[in-house]
């Protein structure tokens, strides 16, 4: 045999042998994935809307993914340093977060030095869209929109509103709604939207910018009192809470949402497998009256698409840097 020859045929075996230890691709892992429990981070503390929507969809996305998806709340500075854990994690799909249109759109212009970009994530799907509602204290002196705006005026500054955290999407509320409403008054920071529902049920603040998935509870408990609902109709669930067009402030529209990310480089297959999981947790019945219940939104089929989330937060990025704009 030739030298070559011979060189090249002891050549072979040590390939083989290479190949036979050689680590799996990552492509083999995102295949086999979920292993092992999954952790959904929450921008905000228990209790608050983006928290109640995320364990619901958790429950679901369990059952189908066949591993536990673990809820972890992480509040502070208005949901960014949840959303900077996660944008540092490993893009395996092992860690994820649900966003809303604070933590993934207002932020970067609230917050200059944030930790993180939009390009930091990849979206996985929209699960939810939320509902504002404004509600007071129970003893609060004005018993409707109208003559909490008047009262407003006659006392500026004087009235207190708490919020989940400047940059939360309840802290956007607030901003909506006092623009509407022409009025002057002191926004509260919290450090999720529980603690500020709270605060309002022992009359510490005046009223809460919030959404119906939280607030839905307690003013039909007679704890707080709910004044106007940015929607188009009354809510099933709210029937006595005019809307903002028959209260007198067609100006006070907005709608809140709830999307997964993942962070950049997690691999298309798993960001499908996740996406399949939250489609299959949006259209369960268990989901669906839960949410019908919070009066929130799920997703549609088409909110429900990566591709879509990927659309809708550069042009909710672009609309809040107008409106914050100083």
């Amino acid at each position: 045999m030739k030298p070559a020859a011979f060189l090249a045929a002891l050549a072979v075996p040590a390939v083989v042998s290479l190949a036979a230890v050689a680590p799996p691709r990552p492509a083999a892992a995102a295949d086999d994935y979920p292993t092992r429990p999954i952790t959904m981070v929450v921008p905000f503390a228990a209790g608050g809307t983006s928290d109640v929507i995320a364990r619901v969809v958790s429950e679901q996305m369990s059952q189908v993914l066949g591993q536990r998806v673990i809820n972890e709340n992480v509040p502070g500075a208005g949901g960014s340093t949840a959303l900077a854990r996660v944008a540092r994690a490993a893009p395996d799909g092992y860690m994820i977060a649900i966003g809303n249109v604070g933590t993934n759109a207002a932020a970067y212009t609230i917050y200059p030095e944030i930790k993180y970009t939009n390009d930091d994530f990849v979206p996985i799907g929209l699960a939810a869209k939320t509902v504002p509602v404004i509600a007071v204290r129970k003893d609060f002196p004005a018993t409707d929109l109208a003559g909490f705006i008047a009262y407003a005026r006659q006392n500026p500054g004087k009235v207190n509103l708490g919020h989940a955290g400047v940059g939360s999407s309840n802290y956007l509320i607030c901003k909506t709604f006092t623009a509407a409403a022409k009025i002057d008054v002191t926004l509260v920071s919290y450090r999720g939207a529980a603690p500020a529902l709270n605060d309002l049920m022992g009359g510490q603040v005046d009223g809460v910018c919030d959404a119906a998935a939280s607030v839905t509870g307690p003013i039909q408990n007679g704890l707080v009192r709910g004044l106007v609902v940015s929607a188009q109709t009354r809510m099933r669930t709210l029937p006595d809470v005019p809307t903002a067009a028959e209260a007198g402030l067609p100006e006070f529209q907005q709608q809140g949402w709830n999307a997964l990310f993942a962070p950049k480089g997690t691999p298309p297959t798993v960001i499908d497998k996740l996406n399949a999981a939250l489609r299959k947790a949006v259209a369960s019945d268990a989901l669906q009256r839960r949410m019908d219940d919070l009066g929130s939104i799920p997703a549609t089929e088409q909110e429900l698409d990566a591709a879509y989330v990927a659309r809708l937060v550069p042009n909710e990025i672009e609309k809040y840097r107008k409106v914050l704009a100083p």
